[in-house]
């Protein structure tokens, strides 16, 4: 039996919970990402933070795909599925020494730096070990990316990188950090950002900057407009590859680029995301006072977006094709916020149903805890199940 693409009766086997990827789904977003930026000849870097999952991390890296980092474990991790060090970017607001020696040591092609005292202490290691590192200054546009405020990071009052008005001073201090050499120039305005326009204000702040560089004598080689671009959780099966075409074809016409000038992207959740889905079981029907529970062995602690963001999954139930009922569909941690959906309308579920929760390969199983001692899913993969 096989409901959408999920092949039920293979699934009833697996313990649950368990993360289930696509991987025919994942190739094809690959290849097409592939093809819209060969088009014009920009570069994609993985973001690692959307799903590190070795093998997923190996199939990207095996399409040629460079690697967005913003920790020294994950910039291991890229080097281990194979991606080259000529292709990892490294970004993060409190890269450690370690992190930074480690980073040196492979030789990665830059650092994406966001303070004044990261520029000072990325010299200063780099001169220890007799070496250049490449950098590009990661800058705020003070652009509103209009999505949730926990993943807006391109305004003048988030943590990350360079304000606008700082900017002159971090090129001045540059001139003097005889151990770095400055590539380019980098920004993410936020995440899950669906209108593709919101990223034309971002266009306008580059080119209004690259005539700033200029003024001041300074050639950027590179410019790294981050990622963000959102996908469809409303309608994974509509939508399940995101509009690549639009987004790359948007920047292609908005950047006033240089002669020889690359541009860089960190997609992460638009590649991964809609591959992934966390299978789960129904381990009780509670009727309440006016609500009736689907208690599941999933929770928070496996795709904690609904109880961090208020994000949405949708739900389905691929054991039933019974009528529709409405339900609270809720997982086992000992916290009130431990709810994927609310007045949620379901095929009727019974106890031992399988429910998956869609769009889940993007911060689902990378920031999975084992809080109250659960264990962490183990994941399958369509084509090895």
């Amino acid at each position: 039996m096989t409901k959408g693409n999920f092949p039920v009766d293979k699934l009833k086997g697996i313990e649950t919970p368990f993360y289930y990827y696509d991987t025919d789904l994942l190739k094809r977003t690959l290849k097409i990402v592939k093809e819209e930026t060969k088009k014009y000849g920009f570069i994609q870097h993985y973001a690692i933070k959307a799903n590190a999952n070795r093998r997923i991390l190996e199939l990207i890296a095996s399409e040629g795909f460079g690697a967005d980092c913003v920790s020294g474990n994950e910039v291991k991790a890229a080097i281990t599925a194979g991606f080259p060090a000529s292709k990892i970017v490294f970004a993060g607001v409190g890269k450690t020494d370690k992190e930074i020696n480690l980073a040196l040591d492979l030789n990665i092609f830059c650092f994406n730096v966001e303070s004044m005292p990261e520029l000072v202490v990325l010299n200063e290691l780099a001169a220890k070990k007799g070496k250049t590192a490449q950098v590009a200054l990661r800058i705020n546009p003070n652009v509103d990316a209009h999505t949730h405020e926990y993943i807006t990071t391109g305004l003048n009052e988030n943590k990350f990188g360079f304000s606008m008005a700082h900017l002159d001073n971090a090129i001045e201090v540059l001139k003097s950090l005889k151990n770095l050499k400055l590539i380019g120039i980098h920004f993410h305005i936020g995440s899950q950002i669906e209108d593709v326009h919101t990223f034309d204000p971002l266009c306008e702040r580059i080119n209004e900057l690259q005539d700033l560089f200029e003024a001041k004598g300074m050639k950027l080689e590179n410019i790294n407009v981050g990622g963000g671009f959102g996908i469809d959780y409303d309608d994974p099966d509509a939508n399940p590859i995101s509009d690549f075409q639009r987004y790359f074809e948007l920047f292609h016409k908005g950047l006033k680029l240089r002669d020889g000038q690359v541009v860089h992207f960190e997609l992460g959740r638009a590649i991964v995301a809609q591959c992934g889905s966390l299978v789960t079981k129904v381990t009780y029907v509670k009727h309440g006072e006016s609500k009736t529970f689907v208690i599941v062995d999933a929770g928070m602690t496996d795709l904690i977006r609904p109880a961090l963001y208020q994000a949405y999954h949708k739900v389905e139930n691929i054991s039933s094709d019974l009528p529709i009922q409405k339900y609270d569909v809720v997982g086992p941690i000992c916290e009130s916020s431990d709810v994927f959906v609310k007045d949620y309308e379901l095929n009727e579920s019974k106890r031992g149903d399988l429910l998956v929760l869609r769009s889940a390969g993007a911060y689902g199983e990378i920031m999975a805890s084992q809080y109250n001692c659960r264990d962490i899913p183990k994941s399958y993969f369509s084509d090895k199940i």
